[in-house]
């Protein structure tokens, strides 16, 4: 071998141990960064989906040790329940508080079967058909892939009843003429077939106008007369329950790609653990409102005999046929069919 050679060798070999030093120290320089990911919620700090949405973040930044930190941005700070969707999908935020029946319905509206009054007799069954039905994972597959999203936990906000601070809620018959309050578009059938006047309100704007008159009923989980205060008007309220409302921590997909692989099992682990919490609690946490709301002097009624009876016919007459073009045929089957079973 001559000189030539031997050097040539000797600096190939420099080389590759400069480089080799220097993955290595890239590596540990990025295993080390401190990443930062802001989390938008639109519920007050009181609301039990915020509760377990800062302990999800609190946990993730416990669990990798300060290398991903969840800061929690609860009260819309960041953005309101109608736009929390969009600021996920563009990566205005990494993560955000969703609640499915309000943000899921424009991106395929295949998903307002979840509003179907009464199709769904737990939060259990309504997720496993968009999980492990053919029907419901098609829907749930697309509407992430559209809005390039990635369901991290389930946070739910409790089954929907009614609410009114005009009249006792007897009946279908006491509804008429009544100011309510619209989130959803899957409301508007129920609201029309009671006669009454519907106003389309986000969260934030209920408190206020409840306050004013401007309405003076609404749809909603019992934990959110207590966390809004709204029960300082709300004094009458209905049951039976008409759905169960589901929320979820989603993440852009792009961004939790791009987390190191140990930190994206972390953020599954918590968010599984804690998803798991929230769904434990949350139907003994609306009962403990409503025990609450009833020590307070309001009235609750849960209609049963000859009013049940009516408010089954106006659904089944009404409500229903006039659902029927906000979502296909056949997954609306699929979805009676795999609640049948």
């Amino acid at each position: 071998m001559n000189n030539l050679t031997i050097r040539v060798n000797k600096v190939f070999r420099y080389g590759l141990g400069a480089l080799s030093a220097f993955a290595v120290l890239a590596g540990h320089s990025a295993y080390a960064e401190n990443l930062v990911a802001r989390m938008s919620g639109h519920w007050s700090p009181k609301h039990q989906s915020a509760i377990h949405s800062q302990i999800f973040a609190d946990e993730v930044t416990k669990r990798s040790e300060g290398r991903l930190t969840i800061q929690f941005y609860p009260s819309k700070q960041l953005f309101g329940i109608r736009e929390v969707m969009g600021a996920v999908s563009s990566g205005a935020v990494e993560l955000g508080g969703v609640v499915g029946v309000v943000s899921f319905p424009p991106i395929n509206k295949n998903f307002n079967v979840a509003s179907y009054p009464g199709l769904f007799s737990s939060y259990e069954q309504q997720r496993n058909f968009f999980q492990k039905s053919d029907a419901g994972r098609a829907v749930w597959d697309d509407l992430t892939q559209k809005s390039n999203s990635k369901l991290i936990m389930y946070n739910p906000v409790g089954p929907v009843m009614t609410f009114s601070s005009a009249r006792e809620l007897t009946g279908i018959d006491a509804m008429k003429g009544l100011k309510a309050r619209a989130l959803l578009k899957s409301e508007r059938p129920m609201w029309d077939a009671y006669e009454a006047n519907t106003v389309s309100l986000p969260t934030g704007e209920v408190y206020t106008a409840l306050q004013t008159g401007m309405i003076d009923t609404i749809n909603s989980p019992p934990g959110s007369i207590e966390a809004y205060s709204w029960w300082e008007y709300l004094a009458f309220a209905q049951k039976p329950y008409q759905y169960f409302a589901d929320a979820y921590i989603m993440a852009n997909q792009d961004w939790f790609n791009s987390l190191p692989k140990d930190l994206q099992d972390i953020v599954m682990d918590v968010g599984a653990e804690v998803g798991a919490l929230a769904t434990d609690t949350i139907l003994n946490a609306g009962e403990s409102t409503l025990a609450k709301f009833v020590e307070r002097g309001g009235v609750l009624t849960t209609l049963s005999g000859d009013e049940k009876a009516k408010f089954n016919a106006m659904m089944a007459d009404k409500v229903m046929p006039a659902m029927a073009d906000m979502f296909d045929k056949n997954v609306l089957l699929a979805a009676e069919a795999f609640a049948r079973q």
